[in-house]
């Protein structure tokens, strides 16, 4: 009796042991996901519903590329392996980015030949799941993956909501920016790629939230963001078609009913909520993370028109919202000699001729919007003897000066640009971009360089004249780079440029997935690289007591700076900004210059022209009270000094010794006081003992 009891005993635990052991394993669902590709060459990005995760400690999905995978990055997950095409991605229920679990999730690739992907497997604490996959997009398909039904009506465009419409455009004065009152202006940005690459928006939103990240690059301090676009882009645009803009959905909920371009409609809001102003920038003809390094402004599928009818787009759409204060015609035209197609600067009408083709870019911005500005970058080589060599030759080494792409401005000289009259022409601004040693081993970095040898060698012949000879302005549309040795050396050197010669600049960039520069953000798009802002920071318009200053008449620069319309109206003139040996270079006479340095020279201001005579007035009121105070100074110490040396020959005469004197001696002074007295009539003999 007891053993059968003893039995039940064991069989009822082993029971309760198997129900709660293995009930949880039945009734746990297994995880699965549904994926939809959008690929462009460059890159290609996967993004997959998850379902069934809850409950498992971790997620891994695997994914497959066509092509060469460079770098993987993403959304909703803790880390990306890259193994050959694939890539393994996972996610922790414990970690940050536990929210992926039952969400939409993301995989991002860039490389080359990326025109498909697909969703391998999923898997739950290494419980196989199912995959499924939607309609993919390829890179020959991306134009057609559109989210809106209509073919050529596009919903209407950003308008100003926050600010005055038409308050806030730009023109130039000799070499300064000033706004419609004369008011010198100083643009101090960034940039942030995206929507050249193919993922039709900014990059990194994969990650972050649009309108936070927006808020807190005004929030410190930016007036400016720089946005390289896609020609094609623009041009779909126009078409009514939409390419899908690539985001994280869970953070970026109220996107998900937008298009494209409604969505880059929405930026402009959200830049103008926050006091920012726009520049777009043709980065690339076609949509592609590498259409940059084409060299010219067409291609075998885009013509010269095709170019320039983007651009006539764009200023058309937005000529009423000067959220966007002007356009960068072409990102780094630029070839050598010996390659072909390679960008000149001449008065030919050579298809390749930059200055011929900004010229019509221009004027057909202008012809939609006359108030904006317009911003052409240069070339790469320019002649050293134009008159003999007028591009003619291939000899690169011996008859061409070279520099950075889009850097070389020298043809200004001999053939500036020409709008056709000059209200046009006082659009125009010029626009180079520069780099540290880490991006290209440039010549003048061979050996050793301080600010002196690159001020001779890269900057002041290539295109630093142009500011210091008041042609026009100059925008530096990109500098920036990694912050270690010679980079960072050559980087401290060029904040201290901008800083003397006020250049107006935008930093690149502030993207993570920057390869060889970096941003100013680190790879999860929201930690900010803190010690390279603080490099930037000194370089951002702001007042004396730090407030940032705003492009925005009406609406203040974020939470931190004021509007252009609270500023009272000085003009910024720089003193020449005095480095300070380096102490970490072996070089002592390497220089370079200090946050306090810099903020010191924009503490140094003038009165606007308006308050000249009253600023004569009150010098002149202190120069007289200064020669006043003076001279009553010295006559009270003349006085002085008067009263001490009679009191002093008093005090002589009380002490003297009284010696008598024999009769001729006596004789003889009686004399000499006689012809004294008769010589000055008037005077007794006390006066004449006296005067003795």
């Amino acid at each position: 009796m007891k053993r059968k009891t003893g039995q039940k005993i064991l069989l009822l635990f082993i029971s309760f042991v198997l129900v709660f052991t293995l009930c949880p394993m039945i009734s746990m669902a297994a995880p699965s996901g549904t994926a939809t590709s959008n690929c462009w060459g460059s890159g290609g990005q996967l993004e997959i519903q998850l379902s069934g995760c809850s409950g498992y400690k971790s997620i891994t999905v695997v994914a497959e590329f066509s092509g060469k995978i460079d770098s993987a990055t993403g959304w909703g997950f803790d880390s990306y392996v890259i193994k050959d095409s694939r890539v393994t991605a996972t996610c922790s229920s414990t970690g940050s980015n536990s929210w992926g679990f039952d969400n939409k999730v993301g995989i991002q690739v860039t490389g080359s030949n990326v025109n498909s992907a697909k969703l391998i497997s999923v898997s739950g604490d290494g419980q196989s799941g199912t995959v499924k996959e939607t309609e993919a997009t390829t890179a020959a398909t991306t134009a057609n993956n559109t989210q809106a039904t209509e073919s050529v009506n596009n919903p209407g465009p950003a308008r100003n909501t926050k600010g005055v419409a038409g308050d806030d455009w730009l023109t130039t004065e000799g070499s300064h920016i000033v706004d419609k009152d004369g008011k010198e202006v100083w643009l101090t940005g960034c940039n942030w790629f995206g929507y050249n690459t193919g993922t039709n928006m900014f990059d990194g939103v994969w990650n972050c939230n649009l309108k936070d990240t927006l808020k807190a690059i005004a929030d410190r301090g930016f007036n400016v963001l720089r946005v390289p676009m896609s020609a094609e882009l623009l041009l779909q645009w126009k078409k009514g078609e939409y390419p899908r803009a690539n985001y994280n959905n869970a953070y970026n909920s109220e996107l998900n009913s937008m298009n494209s371009l409604e969505i880059f409609d929405y930026v402009l809001s959200l830049c103008e909520q926050n006091g920012m102003k726009v520049i777009i920038d043709i980065h690339s003809v076609k949509t592609d993370a590498s259409g940059h390094n084409h060299p010219v402004w067409y291609r075998d599928d885009m013509t010269v028109d095709d170019f320039i009818a983007s651009l006539s787009w764009a200023a058309e759409r937005y000529k009423d919202n000067d959220t966007i204060i002007g356009y960068d015609l072409k990102n780094e035209p630029h070839g050598k000699a010996a390659e072909s197609p390679h960008a000149i600067w001449n008065g030919s009408k050579d298809k390749d001729n930059w200055k011929m083709v900004a010229e019509l870019a221009g004027n057909a911005v202008l012809d939609k919007n006359p108030n904006a500005l317009i911003i052409i970058e240069g070339i790469q080589i320019y002649p050293k003897d134009i008159k003999a060599n007028n591009f003619v030759s291939k000899d690169d080494d011996n008859d061409y000066y070279n520099t950075w792409w889009g850097a070389n401005l020298m043809g200004v000289k001999d053939y500036p640009v020409d709008f056709g009259s000059a209200e046009r022409n006082k659009q125009i601004v010029y626009s180079p971009h520069d780099y540290g040693p880490r991006v290209y081993e440039q010549p003048w970095f061979k050996g050793g360089f301080t600010y002196e040898s690159l001020y001779k060698d890269a900057w002041h012949d290539y295109w630093l004249y142009i500011a210091e000879e008041d042609i026009a302005p100059i925008f530096v549309g990109e500098w920036g780079g990694f912050m270690e040795g010679d980079n960072l050396k050559w980087m401290e050197y060029f904040r201290q440029l901008i800083a003397e010669k006020h250049l107006h600049h935008t930093f690149w960039c502030f993207n993570a997935n920057s390869g060889d520069t970096g941003g100013l953000v680190k790879d999860d798009f929201k930690t900010w690289d803190e010690e390279k802002y603080n490099l930037v920071k000194p370089v951002l318009w702001q007042t004396e007591d730090g407030k940032f200053i705003g492009l925005d008449h009406a609406v203040p620069l974020g939470v931190n700076g004021i509007a252009l319309g609270d500023y009272d109206g000085v003009i910024i003139s720089p003193a020449p900004v005095k480095p300070k040996p380096n102490t970490l270079e072996a070089e002592t006479t390497d220089e370079t210059t200090s946050e306090s340095d810099i903020q010191a020279t924009f503490g140094v201001i003038e009165e606007n022209k308006t308050d000249l005579a009253s600023n004569m007035v009150r010098k002149a009121s202190t120069v007289l009270a200064a020669v006043v105070i003076i001279a009553v100074v010295l006559i009270g110490a003349a006085v002085a000094l008067t009263v001490f040396l009679k009191k002093r020959a008093s005090a002589r005469k009380a002490g003297e010794k009284v010696v008598p004197l024999d009769p001729e001696e006596l004789e003889a002074a009686n004399m000499i006081s006689d012809e004294a007295n008769v010589a000055e009539p008037g005077k007794g003999p006390e006066d004449a003992q006296e005067d003795s």
